[in-house]
């Protein structure tokens, strides 16, 4: 590490800290020849590993920008669309990995956009997933449906108000 100040290559961390939620380090150092102190952040670099075996770095924007397609006509604004994108990168990091798959990428998505628009998410999923025919669309369906049933079963029933 440089001194910003003197270019002197011989710095030491005098203090270090997590920040972000875990995507990155904050470091304070000192330098050994002019002696001022400076502060470095050092930011975790999600990888994607495309199907191709090319790798490049994880780009919210870009996974974004396919949700965004998805959503196209739908009731899904821009703050919902980055809060999805930052859901996504947010569980991808918390994953641990350095490097991950396009293929996890596609599955981070598909959760928190199936909570946020179904209609959306069958059209993603649809692409995602390579749906061959209508009965791919049905089962998908079918699933949702469950899921939404599941839901309401679990949820506590009304209590009545006491008049009086």
């Amino acid at each position: 590490m440089h001194c910003p100040y003197c270019r002197n290559t011989d710095t030491r961390v005098l203090d270090s800290r997590v920040a972000d939620d875990g995507g990155s380090i904050r470091r304070r150092r000192a330098c050994s020849a002019c002696e001022r102190r400076f502060t470095t952040v050092e930011l975790m670099q999600l990888t994607v590993l495309k199907r191709s075996g090319a790798s490049e770095p994880f780009n919210r924007e870009k996974a974004v920008a396919g949700v965004r397609k998805a959503c196209k006509g739908r009731p899904v604004s821009e703050d919902q669309l980055a809060c999805l994108g930052q859901v996504v990168e947010d569980a991808l990091r918390l994953s641990g990995a350095a490097e991950i798959e396009a293929h996890e990428v596609g599955m981070a998505i598909l959760g928190p956009l199936r909570a946020l628009d179904e209609v959306a998410y069958l059209r993603f999923a649809s692409v995602y997933r390579a749906f061959e025919s209508a009965d791919d669309f049905e089962k998908e369906i079918a699933a949702l449906r469950a899921e939404r049933l599941e839901r309401v079963l679990a949820e506590p029933a009304p209590q009545p108000v006491p008049t009086g």
